[in-house]
């Protein structure tokens, strides 16, 4: 089901994740019929330029200048942690917030034990230094464990990846930096927007409890879950996807 957006919606702005670009969202564009959709490449990605600090903050002030006034913004796995900073930052701008896969804070530290293991971050970034592309291909591996159809959605992301220009090594460790470090529970709070928040239980990147903290602290969130899904549930389940997001925007517009 496609939503049927008046003639005043406001367009959806779709954030692609770590070491990809905003072509990962080229299915469901389709499937969202006429609403109007944007798909940027983030900073440092495809032909946008990069930035620094290579921060949630930095880079949601960089789309904020950019985007259209008035938005609703889809954001997926590092892609949510900036849409969740960019929602935060600047209220009147973001309408709606949808969070795919996405999580306040990466990794695990003091009070936080609904993310990685720091050593598993640590590792990455070591073996990107040495071999990105190996290192860049093993990680979206791990975003389709467990969940249905993991095998054709790995191929996807390692067919997408190089889709655009390659991304450039030194953004990709930044990016690493930024999932490092990045805590955004304090933020969650002042989110005021309706929220959705969509997550495969399968996921082993930004664990399906993560998604229940984020519903139960965004002040306007629900939650909607798929039971098979993994990391990407727009990539194995499109069309659940794009029925749930039909859903919460036909609300929206109502």
């Amino acid at each position: 089901m496609s939503p049927a957006p008046s003639a005043c919606a406001p367009p959806l702005v779709l954030l692609h994740g770590w070491g990809l670009h905003g072509g990962i969202w080229d299915d469901m564009r389709a499937r969202l019929g006429a609403h109007p959709v944007l798909t940027p490449d983030l900073p440092g990605y495809g032909d946008t330029p990069p930035l620094t600090p290579y921060s949630a903050e930095a880079l949601a002030d960089r789309l904020a200048a950019s985007m259209p006034s008035v938005c609703i913004v889809v954001g997926w796995s590092m892609g949510g942690i900036v849409a969740l900073a960019w929602a935060a930052r600047y209220p009147q701008q973001v309408r709606a917030l949808v969070l795919v896969g996405a999580t306040p804070a990466f990794v695990n530290r003091n009070g936080w034990t609904l993310g990685l293991e720091p050593r598993v971050l640590e590792g990455f970034a070591a073996d990107l230094s040495r071999d990105y592309r190996a290192t860049l291909l093993r990680f979206l591996a791990l975003q389709a464990r467990g969940g249905d159809d993991a095998r054709a959605v790995i191929a996807r992301l390692r067919a997408e990846v190089f889709e655009h220009a390659e991304p450039d090594p030194a953004v990709l460790a930044a990016g690493l930096d930024l999932l490092r470090t990045v805590d955004l529970r304090p933020r969650a709070a002042q989110v005021r927007c309706p929220s959705l928040i969509v997550h495969g239980v399968h996921d082993t990147l930004c664990p399906v409890a993560a998604g229940r903290w984020l519903a139960e602290h965004l002040p306007r969130a629900r939650l909607a879950l798929h039971a098979r899904a993994a990391h990407a549930p727009f990539l194995s389940h499109p069309e659940w996807f794009a029925g749930t997001l039909a859903v919460f925007l036909g609300e929206l517009h109502g």
